[in-house]
């Protein structure tokens, strides 16, 4: 349950969120998708992002459904709002291997950020990637915390046999739910 101060703000596939709200908190789920978290503690201002894919290759145009792109407005746009370029720092979630024989887009995606954030300099704090659970996000962005809840998608096989019932009380008490 939220605390009643919080507000939260879902930040969607290919969109990005900036705050310096104390009472703000963006959420978000993960699949094969990343999301990189940046937070200025010391001014108390962060956002984050949720990007598809790393690069759109051979199309003109920018998207934020990408990481090239998503990344460079997040960054862009927390410099722009007052965060000091020295003092960020990330927390990269996602990257899950969500369809198992296809080709791995979850590890091209947090391959991509990885390489991003070491190029801008920028130290990845905290990382959880990969796997084949998906994630639900939690961030503070002004004081850079975070929570992660894996959210696993795998059913229980059906088995071909109904397996026997156990025998029913001869008296039933109270409620008995089926």
């Amino acid at each position: 349950m939220n605390a009643p101060h919080e507000h939260l703000i879902n930040v969607i596939q290919g969109d990005y969120m900036i705050s310096e709200d104390p009472s703000a908190v963006l959420t978000t789920v993960l699949g094969s998708c990343i999301a990189v978290c940046l937070f200025d503690a010391t001014r108390g201002i962060g956002g984050m992002n949720h990007f598809l894919l790393p690069s759109r290759e051979g199309a003109e145009g920018e998207n934020v459904r990408y990481g090239a792109y998503a990344m460079e407005l997040l960054i862009n746009g927390m410099l722009k709002q007052g965060a000091d370029r020295s003092r960020i720092q990330a927390k990269m979630f996602g990257g899950a291997s969500m369809m198992g024989n296809l080709r791995d887009i979850g590890a091209s995606n947090a391959a991509f950020a990885k390489a991003f954030l070491a190029d801008e300099e920028i130290p990845c704090v905290a990382e959880s990637t990969g796997g084949n659970s998906a994630r639900r996000i939690r961030f503070w962005p002004t004081s850079g915390r975070v929570r992660q809840l894996l959210v696993t998608g795998e059913a229980e096989p059906v088995p071909v046999e109904k397996p026997a019932l156990p025998p029913r009380p001869a008296k039933a008490e109270g409620i008995v739910l089926f």
